[in-house]
């Protein structure tokens, strides 16, 4: 796992600048910055900003210091939605509790969860709309009476090989935005 202090050296170095270079457009203290880059002090808010500024980098990017890349998770994450095949809403539920307790920790999850929960969310709605309006719609002619019906089996069935094919995909090293949703409930 790659260090903030790394971090801040390997793009320092990258932009050819001397540890002298960067402590003074800084504004730091020369010895500050060779402890930052050894890892033996954690730089503080204002100093990250000004080295962050200098190096022209953003400052989230140098925060992700402590996350790891997990795919074994992701993959984990991506098949919990098949929950709701026992617990009615478990694609949400499940996938709400793994993303909150991990989307610190994960490289990629907050953003890729999100967009998961939010496709989910809507699903979800148009799945059990389905579902109720089979019933509700007294429709004589049999052809458009079983819409709704073909509708819910069509989503059911996106809902299950969806997730299967994104998890296969993230174990062969393609990991990328599987999901694209239409309405943004969860912010990122």
């Amino acid at each position: 796992m790659i260090t903030i202090g790394e971090k801040i050296q390997e793009v320092r170095r990258h932009k050819g600048l001397t540890q002298e270079q960067l402590a003074d457009s800084a504004k730091i203290n020369l010895r500050t910055l060779q402890r930052i880059e050894k890892n033996e002090t954690e730089p503080l808010g204002n100093t990250l900003k000004r080295i962050c500024n200098i190096l022209d980098i953003n400052l989230e990017n140098i925060l992700d210091y402590n996350k790891k890349e997990d795919n074994s998770y992701m993959i984990f994450f991506h098949l919990s939605v098949l929950s709701f095949i026992i617990i009615p809403l478990g694609n949400i539920i499940i996938p709400l509790i793994l993303w909150i307790t991990k989307r610190d920790k994960i490289i990629g999850l907050n953003e890729k969860g999100a967009d998961l929960l939010n496709f989910q969310i809507l699903w979800s709605f148009l799945f059990y709309a389905s579902i109720i309006a089979f019933p509700v719609l007294n429709i004589k002619h049999t052809i458009e009476r079983w819409i709704p019906l073909y509708i819910a089996i069509t989503l059911f069935l996106i809902n299950v090989i969806y997730p299967i094919i994104t998890s296969i995909l993230i174990k062969k090293g393609g990991v990328r935005n599987f999901y694209y949703p239409l309405i943004k409930f969860i912010k990122k």
